[in-house]
């Protein structure tokens, strides 16, 4: 293979290897399905760590703190024992490293995060004391409700682009290849 020494300044388009490229240079009438659903998902990411920086948080604790409040949401607001400060029981830790889709270790730093900023609270299984849940505290109830309201205003200004036909297509094509991803 035939190695320039250029300097970044004198780089042609032609030249720049796969990891130099700029949003600029993608074109995605040249793109495969995958390639377009990365990058579509790296634009949502980058929007995701800008609409949660208001709250201090990153993608991650946010998306945490969400997972937390649906799980409050289906089992309806069960107290913790020892329920104090308006603590729900939450999740499993286990459960909310799966919800998140990181080891149990990534999911421990996530919630120790959470917890320093007083929005989640861990609390002992009664029936089994090797397991800890982890639990909305009442800010991290108001932060994520607040989160997920932006986050839906973002999502219907991306979406307004598709007609009702159209969106519940993608969603049902989306639902086929995550079920597809996860065999």
């Amino acid at each position: 293979m035939h190695r320039h020494n250029n300097t970044p300044d004198d780089k042609t388009p032609d030249d720049k290897a796969p990891h130099d490229k700029t949003p600029d240079d993608f074109d995605p009438t040249e793109a495969s399905e995958i390639e377009l659903i990365q990058h579509l998902a790296r634009h949502l990411r980058r929007g995701s760590a800008i609409e949660t920086a208001p709250w201090g948080l990153s993608p991650h604790q946010a998306r945490a703190l969400g997972a937390i409040a649906r799980s409050e949401g289906r089992r309806g607001r069960r107290r913790a024992p020892g329920y104090e400060d308006g603590v729900s029981r939450g999740l499993r830790m286990g459960g909310l490293a799966g919800w998140l889709q990181v080891t149990p270790r990534s999911a421990t730093e996530v919630v120790d995060a959470l917890e320093t900023q007083g929005l989640v609270a861990r609390t002992a299984d009664p029936d089994d004391r090797r397991a800890v849940f982890v639990g909305l505290t009442d800010q991290g109830r108001e932060i994520a409700r607040e989160i997920r309201t932006a986050r839906k205003a973002q999502t219907e200004t991306l979406l307004e682009e598709l007609s009702e036909t159209d969106r519940a297509q993608l969603r049902t094509s989306l639902l086929t290849l995550l079920e597809a991803a996860a065999r």
